[in-house]
């Protein structure tokens, strides 16, 4: 692995200046490395960064990788990190016109990772650094320590996607200067949810009389709002001072939690591993926007690289090559999901639809097919509105925003599905919806989207964790609980609950007959089973695993 020579480094600062000519905002300063396929083997385990910790699963899955590449070579394009300076690395038989499509692709990466609010919290970290002396606290603790440092590695590992990342997100736009946000974070995160279950319309008015405050009495706002709210609720005082000092029952985080309550953990002999999970924490933490991200981030790169690369006059005789590269990467497959390709199209659409005036009231409110085709303001405010969603959104809200009828119609989308072909016992495929909600929920239930678990502050005591799986229609994966609450306990130092929902009962729909290897009647095609749920409890004491009905 080396540095890029002095003429490609010419070629990457000239895709700099183009792309911000359009707008692109990204650091002066960028690392750029040539490697070999078998380079990419070695670092993919530890994403990318060469500075991370090694650990004994990390060589399990190069030898996979190795395996997998002996049968099926493959030529990586780039990868690029979201680390100050941002680190990029490239296969090291690139031709220069390659070059020139990669690095307008890896720019497009750049300005997402340096602009997109999600990011918010990885935009003053040196994490190569980080990562850096990361692996050397877990090298010298490994001398030390042997081969339990690896399995308390493991056992963060194993619920480091429980980490309270919106949260941490939040204290970004946070007050600090002062005690009253916390007031403001208990009346509306506790008392009004928690303790009165207001409904959402009520809890809606009180977050509109706060913000009417703000607007008439500005540095006043907040004690014009409590005295309202005293008048209401004469409790709420009490209740607020009661609460202080005790751990918040809102968004608790499982790790930070262990960490800071686990007697176990906080053993002097122990605290060696309360900083091995506070690395984990911090690792997941950092790639948690990047989870969350991928059909933007891939498509707003495509969308550049795309954009950038035809208005180069360095490519004149590579267009041909690069149509090639490009649909081979950008290509929307028929079947499953190329987050590329479909990331790249709703860019392409939006910003279209933006020139039109398609998000205006009036558009929104026209029922006529014919008015709505015609329909075209001219604005040219389009890459202006991209930048914006560039900005402000996640996958979830780009899907569930602008996933909609005219952009499945226009790009021929369709949700397909199987069914078994009994006569010849193959898999038949067929067209199972072209409707935008079927194609939404679809791409929905691909996204990261981890369980929500939290810590019930009440129910913990000295004797046991107890968690509580806020369940939104489906269930944890069986095969991982056992492993999982095995090293909970462990990390907590004592028995562990997970309170869940658990399938009780399944209700097939009723269907017509029909012949073998054929799709169900179109009217069938949106029977799903009814399930009836139960909450359960699981147990984890002395490494045994018991389950029973609440």
């Amino acid at each position: 692995m080396q540095l890029i020579d002095q003429h490609t480094k010419g070629i990457m600062e000239g895709c700099k200046e183009r792309a911000r000519d359009v707008g692109l905002s990204f650091d002066d300063e960028s690392l750029e490395y040539v490697v070999t396929n078998r380079d990419m083997i070695e670092l993919s385990p530890k994403v990318m960064i060469p500075t991370m910790y090694d650990f004994w699963v990390h060589d399990v899955e190069v030898l996979k990788g190795k395996g997998k590449y002996e049968l099926y070579p493959g030529n990586p394009y780039e990868t690029v990190i979201n680390t100050r300076p941002a680190i990029s690395f490239y296969n090291d038989n690139n031709p220069d016109w390659l070059n020139v499509m990669i690095f307008y692709h890896v720019l497009g990466h750049i300005d997402f990772f340096q602009n997109n609010l999600y990011f918010g919290h990885t935009w003053d970290d040196d994490f190569a650094g980080q990562a850096l002396a990361d692996k050397r606290t877990i090298a010298r603790l490994r001398s030390e320590k042997g081969r339990w440092l690896d399995y308390v590695i493991e056992f963060s590992r194993s619920i480091d996607n429980l980490v309270n990342y919106y949260g941490e997100l939040s204290k970004l736009n946070r007050k600090t200067d002062s005690d009253h946000s916390s007031r403001l974070d208990y009346y509306f995160d506790v008392f009004l949810q928690d303790e009165k279950k207001v409904r959402i319309a009520a809890y809606v008015t009180e977050i509109e009389r706060y913000n009417q405050c703000v607007k008439d009495y500005k540095d006043g706002a907040e004690e014009e709002f409590f005295k309202s709210v005293q008048q209401k609720h004469p409790e709420f005082s009490a209740m607020f001072t009661k609460s202080v000092g005790k751990p918040s029952k809102q968004g608790q985080d499982v790790m930070q939690f262990i960490m800071d309550h686990s007697e176990f953990i906080n053993r002097e002999e122990n605290l060696w591993m309360k900083t091995v999970m506070q690395i984990v924490r911090n690792t997941s933490m950092y790639f948690q926007p990047q989870i969350r991200t991928k059909i933007m981030n891939e498509g707003w790169a495509s969308y550049w690289h795309e954009t950038l690369f035809m208005r180069d006059d360095r490519i004149g005789g590579h267009e041909v090559d690069f149509a090639r590269v490009n649909s081979a990467v950008t290509a929307m497959p028929r079947v499953g999901l190329n987050p590329y390709a479909l990331g790249m199209r709703m860019f392409y659409y939006i910003e279209e639809a933006a020139n039109k005036g398609r998000y205006s009231r009036e558009f929104l409110n026209m029922l006529d097919a014919n008015q709505r085709q015609k329909f075209d303001k001219k604005l040219n405010i389009g890459q202006d509105y991209i930048f914006q969603v560039r900005e402000n959104l996640n996958d979830f809200l780009f899907v569930n925003m602008f996933i909609e009828q005219d952009f499945v119609t226009d790009n021929k989308l369709f949700v397909a599905d199987k069914v078994l072909d009994e006569e010849r016992m193959v898999w038949r495929w067929y067209v199972k919806s072209r409707d935008a909600e079927a194609y939404k929920k679809m791409v929905k239930e691909q996204l990261y989207h981890p369980p929500h678990i939290t810590v019930d502050v009440d129910k913990t005591g000295q004797d046991a964790l107890y968690l509580m799986h806020h369940f939104e229609g489906k269930p944890l994966i069986q095969e991982f609980l056992s492993n999982t609450m095995l090293g909970v306990e462990y990390l907590w130092g004592g028995k562990t609950m997970l309170e869940t929902s658990d399938v009780k009962s399944i209700k097939k729909p009723e269907q017509q007959p029909t012949l073998p290897g054929m799709p169900p009647p179109s009217g069938d095609q949106e029977a799903e089973p009814e399930i009836v749920w139960q909450r359960v409890r699981y147990t984890m004491k002395e490494k045994k695993l018991s389950k029973g009905l609440i």
